[in-house]
């Protein structure tokens, strides 16, 4: 397999199309691309617009879906970065290329490996990964200027929302199979959010955020 034909073909086809077409966009695909590893026996599909399997019954969100959520960040060169669900280290090595610094919190320990190693590997010196629940965010950290979730909710988290600095943006997929959105989130006030309606789509769920309750009779 020809693996750089492979990642252009992805990005001329799959990402600059109608998803990541600014400029920037597309060389942080192309860097981040050429320096982060995916599980081998997945190698040959990693340039493919599919869910790679990741270990514990995880997966990576196709790279069209990664490129629409970085655009729609709007990540800038001096802001603070939250991702939610780190899986391969693959979006945070995307944030980072394009932010100050990125945090990015997995709860699956051999997932957090991995993505430490993916971002060491890559040379990645301004993304770090903790292994813990992201459910509730970083307070400590707080505020950060993008909050990413790399999965979908029900709803969006209200104690991440107030993580935010004002002007802070949240993007994250949210709702329920057949149809979930995504939407960026932007604070204006202490009190004040405005939501955004980006796109439709689907996406595995993230671990550890409540679903809605169901009725029984």
């Amino acid at each position: 397999m020809n693996i750089e034909q492979a990642r252009f073909n992805m990005i001329e086809q799959q990402i600059r199309p109608g998803t990541c077409s600014t400029r920037p966009c597309s060389r942080c695909w192309r860097w981040c691309g050429a320096r982060i590893s995916w599980p081998p026996a997945y190698r040959a599909l990693a340039f493919c617009d599919i869910e790679i399997p990741l270990p514990e019954g995880q997966c990576m969100l196709t790279p069209r879906i990664e490129a629409r959520l970085l655009q729609e960040a709007q990540v800038q060169r001096h802001e603070r970065v939250l991702e939610i669900g780190a899986g391969s280290g693959f979006m945070a090595a995307l944030l980072a290329h394009r932010a100050q610094a990125v945090v990015t919190l997995e709860r699956v320990p051999v997932l957090a490996r991995m993505a430490a190693e993916n971002l060491r590997r890559a040379g990645v010196v301004n993304a770090s990964v903790r292994e813990m629940d992201g459910r509730d965010g970083l307070a400590a950290e707080a505020p950060f200027d993008v909050i990413v979730l790399s999965g979908s909710v029900a709803s969006v988290p209200s104690a991440l929302l107030q993580q935010l600095r004002v002007g802070g943006r949240l993007i994250g997929i949210v709702g329920a199979e057949p149809m979930m959105r995504a939407l960026r989130v932007t604070r204006n006030s202490d009190a004040a959010f405005a939501t955004v309606e980006l796109f439709d789509t689907v996406a595995p769920r993230l671990a550890g955020f409540d679903e809605p309750t169901r009725f029984t009779f």
